[in-house]
């Protein structure tokens, strides 16, 4: 890129007419779904525990506070929502993680995410195929299970292989010392990101389901074959992750715990505490209503529909122009 071409897009006028087309193919699948659009912040007073997030603080004064946070997703405000009496809700928005950007990754991208109430994750998978395949003209996904995926392409149980062997597996992409500050997710996750997600979605979109208890995040547990699994899904399209969906956790005691968990393995890993989002652990008290919600790449959905490999492809300003 030269400094005369830096003002210019990087997404073709084309790509621009198909993210209009796309926001239009959404709002149209919503309201024939008479499900309600909303709005919340995209600069909030708390960020999120995850670990593996790492938001973009602001340095706001207003309201006698100061800082603030880009959303790395609505999640939060839009689950106060649904506490209050919403019903099913969508937001289009944009949402920001520090430290990303590649051929799949921009600091700030496009996100949709939805909410139906009184579905599980089995209703709300069939929700997102009518989505993305209606969107895609492709064949409906099939479900796989996180360990069968595992076992499939990693040669590793997830749920059965020690630790010290899981270490053992990530030699090839890292040095002992980065190994060494890896705990077991984060080895899985490893694996899961070279070995896996790679070949997922080739032949035809799959959702893989089943994680373990430990990734469940936000989502609910259940046992299955002996194991705790998480009910959460992803979407994987010829090797791209699309979404990633839960059956919403409701038991607030049990969610700050896991906020708590999250903020030890913080400190093991050198990054800072995150105070907890009070006024949502607030709004999962009150009563979060049974839901089942997910949160789909916008961009990425946009590549696929085009045959793009560059997510600058389909962004008007990715961050080195922005």
């Amino acid at each position: 890129m030269t400094e005369e071409s830096a003002w210019r897009p990087s997404a073709s006028p084309a790509a621009l007419k198909s993210r209009a087309q796309q926001l239009a193919f959404a709002r149209g699948f919503f309201a024939e779904r008479e499900v309600l659009e909303v709005e919340t912040p995209v600069l909030a007073q708390h960020g999120v525990t995850d670990v593996n997030l790492d938001g973009v603080a602001a340095d706001v004064s207003a309201a006698g506070r100061e800082g603030g946070w880009l959303q790395t997703s609505p999640e939060y405000h839009m689950k106060r929502l649904l506490a209050a009496g919403s019903g099913s809700i969508y937001q289009v928005s944009k949402v920001f993680r520090n430290g990303e950007r590649g051929r799949r990754h921009n600091p700030e991208f496009s996100m949709l995410e939805w909410y139906r109430v009184g579905y599980d994750d089995t209703a709300l998978m069939a929700d997102v195929a009518d989505l993305v395949c209606g969107w895609l003209d492709c064949a409906r996904p099939v479900q796989v299970s996180y360990r069968d995926a595992m076992l499939a392409w990693a040669k590793v149980d997830p749920f059965e292989i020690s630790d010290e062997d899981l270490r053992r597996c990530c030699e090839q992409w890292l040095e002992p010392d980065q190994i060494a500050e890896l705990d077991r997710d984060g080895c899985l996750d490893l694996l899961m990101s070279f070995s896996v997600e790679p070949n997922l979605g080739r032949d035809s979109p799959e959702f893989i389901v089943g994680y373990p208890a430990s990734q469940a995040a936000l989502a609910r547990v259940s046992v299955v074959d002996g194991h705790p699994v998480a009910h959460r899904f992803e979407l994987y399209v010829d090797g791209l992750e699309l979404c990633n969906g839960y059956w919403e956790l409701v038991d607030a005691s049990e969610q700050r715990r896991r906020f708590e968990a999250d903020n030890r393995l913080r400190q093991q890993s050198g990054k800072p505490d995150m105070a907890l989002d009070e006024a949502f652990l607030d709004a999962v008290e009150t009563g979060l209503p049974d839901c089942a919600g997910v949160a789909l790449g916008l961009d990425r959905l946009l590549m696929l529909k085009l045959g793009t490999r560059d997510i600058a492809e389909v962004l008007a300003f990715p961050f080195e122009r922005a």
